[in-house]
């Protein structure tokens, strides 16, 4: 791994992601695009099977869109690439697990990036707000996913405000999964993605694909299209090998071995 703007891991079928833009992880146009050109490349590689996202340094995870950069010419509504701002919140099918390893302060467009993964971890010393209302702007992904995520009114008054809240609060709220000493949290985070590494990814894609579309459908809906195999990812699923290697692996008292086929 070279220390660029954005560096790429893979090992043992997880893929991780480190955004290096010192002093606050701030995402421009350019830092957008590699990192959507990043997660297209994890959403296509059938050997990768969970994503890690994570910042250099421990006092800003990620400050979110680049005010400077905005200064010297970089449109709000410019092209952020091929996941949208920061290379995830928009990139279709992504229908594998994404962990947000969260150290230091999530602030903004860098909040929107921790509510893109599927799950958050974060340091006892991480924070999290949206400051946007004190520049005049909307944060427009944390307004469609914040009120989803935790309690209404918490979430309004965090957009209206622009208050901090802390990880404890953070943790009380649901929003992160976990809140861990600075020197605990990689390792952490390791375990879980190699649980998920191990994981049927067949399964994930399922979950991810069903989640995401029922959020526009109703219940009845929703269970109308997986009975009748209208995801794609579910009609995949029940014709596959790993759909029969678990009641194999179930009834011959064995840990079951996923192929992802």
């Amino acid at each position: 791994m070279s220390e660029q703007v954005v560096n790429i891991t893979r090992h043992d079928g997880i893929f991780e992601v480190e955004l290096n833009r010192p002093k606050a992880n701030a995402i421009d146009l350019t830092t957008s695009r590699l990192m959507g050109e990043a997660f297209k490349q994890f959403r296509d590689d059938p050997a990768m099977r969970v994503a890690i996202i994570k910042t250099a340094g421990d006092r800003f995870f990620c400050a979110g869109w680049d005010l400077k950069a905005a200064a010297g010419g970089d449109a709000v509504d410019g092209d952020y690439g091929v996941g949208g701002f920061g290379g995830i919140q928009e990139l279709r099918d992504l229908n594998k697990p994404v962990i947000a390893q969260v150290s230091g302060m999530a602030c903004g467009g860098g909040f929107e990036l921790a509510l893109s993964a599927d799950l958050i971890y974060c340091t006892d010393t991480s924070s999290f707000a949206l400051p946007e209302i004190n520049s005049g702007t909307v944060a427009d992904a944390a307004t469609v996913k914040l009120p989803k995520r935790i309690p209404y009114h918490v979430a309004m008054e965090m957009l209206f405000t622009g208050r901090w809240i802390d990880a404890s609060e953070a943790k009380q709220w649901g929003l992160v999964n976990e809140v861990l000493p600075t020197e605990q949290l990689a390792q952490r985070v390791q375990e879980v993605a190699q649980q998920l590494a191990s994981g049927p990814p067949l399964v994930y894609a399922a979950i991810k694909e069903i989640t995401r579309a029922a959020e526009a459908m109703t219940f009845q809906d929703a269970m109308n299209n997986i009975t009748k195999r209208q995801f794609a990812s579910v009609d995949t699923l029940y014709d596959s090998e790993d759909n029969l290697e678990g009641a194999k692996a179930f009834s011959e008292k064995r840990d079951p071995v996923w192929k992802g086929k």
